[in-house]
């Protein structure tokens, strides 16, 4: 099985069984859970890809929540009087 497979398998997995978290350190013990059940096969190195594939993907659909940066409700400065 490529990485790319078990990325898209435990993404999907991810959606049931780190329902709910918000917190990605508790988002990467989860994935670790998930690695050592199902693919206790994978190197150090493929298990640090998978992990960060899988993490990735998470971020790319939000899954974190969205993340402001600055004051979320402060008008955005006019840059023609700044």
């Amino acid at each position: 099985m490529s990485l790319s497979a078990i990325i898209a398998d435990l993404v999907d997995q991810a959606e049931t069984a780190l329902a709910g978290t918000t917190d990605r350190t508790v988002a990467r013990a989860g994935l670790a859970v998930l690695i050592d059940q199902d693919y206790f096969h994978l190197c150090p190195a493929d298990r640090v890809a998978v992990t960060a594939g899988v993490m990735a993907a998470l971020e790319h659909e939000e899954f974190f929540g969205l993340e402001f940066v600055g004051h979320p409700f402060q008008d955005e400065p006019d840059p023609e009087t700044d």
